[in-house]
């Protein structure tokens, strides 16, 4: 049976083991997937073999990183088809050519700055870029900063301290920009994106969001965003219904436009989520959805084991 998420101009039909993985390979958590001027689709995962890579059809085409990525967290994609991946375990970010060569690294790889210290980092989360090729990260766990970095790895500025007030953060999960320069961040556990212009200077903020965790601009014409919300996070209130996790797509004020799942809960069923982590958009619109569900599993279903080969990735294909 076909599964439709959305409505109107936003459906799509949820595809079934996209994937082809070579035998006995699993990807563990997907932490992050971006998508190349090919549509070949990158998949940053706390497996074995932390970047995979496939055609848009599905077929596995390689592999890279092995060893070298304690844990996957974030991951961007440019014009150039380079890759800016962010390791919070590792507390690095590199920036590598499509077959893993390190062209720029970020932070001392294993070595923390102090907890929040302000100093970068402390399991940063992930990476985006200014219209001038300028790298953000945020910073992320251990801290509660963005840090602003010219192309060629200076750091220019940071902001941020804990907190809930404008330009506070509660878990700076995820970081976007926009061709005109604003920088959206996902403050997780404050359920807001904050808007900020180039340099740090608050602008707004969305709050109709539950733990906004995954973030993705969809440029063009009409400016939207795809935000992967988790669901609850406590025991008390793990199987309230309407609450995720779910994806929304809003407009470039906020708004709300659609939202995808969610409505009974979490899940492995066909059409829910577990814990949609990283999201990434090909030349045809289709969503492709990496979750942290080996993670995020013994929290929501405690009595229920893990199994191998548990779902982390999910292809929701554009009905036009």
């Amino acid at each position: 049976m076909t599964m439709i998420l959305g409505s109107g101009e936003h459906r799509y039909e949820v595809v079934e083991n996209w994937a082809q993985l070579p035998e006995g390979w699993e990807f563990k958590d997907v932490a992050a997937v971006a998508c190349d001027s090919q549509d070949r689709v990158y998949v940053f995962n706390r497996g074995e073999h932390p970047m995979m890579v496939f055609d848009r059809d599905g077929r596995f085409l390689r592999s890279w990183g092995e060893g070298q990525y304690p844990r996957a967290h974030g991951l961007h994609i440019d014009a150039d088809d380079l890759l800016y991946l962010t390791d919070d375990a590792g507390h690095v970010v590199r920036k590598c050519s499509t077959d893993g060569k390190v062209l720029l690294e970020l932070g001392v790889p294993g070595k923390p700055a102090p907890y929040m210290s302000g100093e970068p980092f402390h399991r940063c989360t992930h990476t985006a870029l200014s219209p001038k090729g300028e790298i953000y990260v945020a910073d992320g766990y251990g801290n509660a900063k963005v840090h602003k970095y010219s192309p060629d790895g200076k750091r220019l500025l940071s902001w941020g301290e804990p907190g809930t007030d404008e330009g506070q953060f509660n878990i700076v999960h995820n970081i976007a920009t926009d061709a005109e320069g604003w920088v959206y961040v996902a403050d997780r556990e404050n359920h807001r994106v904050q808007v900020f212009d180039g340099n740090g200077k608050y602008e707004t903020q969305w709050v109709n969001l539950h733990r906004p965790c995954g973030l993705y601009c969809c440029r063009g014409p009409k400016l939207q965003f795809i935000i992967g919300e988790l669901g609850p996070g406590m025991n008390i209130n793990r199987q309230h219904p309407n609450l995720g996790p779910r994806l929304s797509i809003v407009d470039a004020k906020g708004k709300l436009l659609a939202r995808l799942g969610g409505e009974a809960g979490p899940g492995l069923e066909t059409g829910k989520f577990v814990a949609p982590h990283g999201l990434a958009v090909d030349s045809r619109g289709d969503i492709y959805v990496g979750e942290v569900s080996y993670t995020e599993w013994p929290r929501l279903f405690p009595e229920a084991p893990i199994v191998r080969g548990m779902r982390s990735l999910q292809k929701l294909k554009k009905i036009s």
